[in-house]
């Protein structure tokens, strides 16, 4: 089977990352339980990041061994599963801790794939 190309997904979840950020930032984590909408928004964000996980080659995984694959694939099946399960400050722990170094790895992916624009200088 032919492998697709992990951009689409590296790119989903970079962007993903940038709107958790843009409605956490500057957010303590008091304000964030009293904050059903930012909650929602923060489960949703980490259940696309879950499935796009999911999607990216074991090759991609296993150059990346510092990234706790299994458990950002097994956070969207207790999100949408066993949603009761997850509290506001196991969210926060996610956004505050997890999120950084991995979207630093998806960025390297990136460049990976998509190398800077050669100049036509000599």
């Amino acid at each position: 089977m032919k492998e697709t190309s992990a951009e689409p997904r590296l790119i989903d979840i970079v962007d993903t990352i940038e709107r958790i950020r843009s409605v956490t930032h500057g957010v303590s984590l008091d304000a964030f339980v009293a904050d059903w909408q930012k909650q929602w928004v923060v489960e949703r964000g980490i259940e696309i990041i879950s499935e796009a996980s999911r999607r990216l080659s074991e090759d991609l995984k296993a150059r990346h061994p510092e990234i706790q694959w299994k458990q950002i694939a097994g956070i969207g099946n207790v999100l949408r599963h066993e949603y009761e399960r997850i509290s506001a400050p196991i969210l926060w722990k996610v956004v505050q801790h997890d999120l950084d170094p991995l979207e630093d790895v998806c960025r390297i992916e990136l460049k990976i794939i998509e190398p800077p624009a050669k100049s036509d200088k000599p």
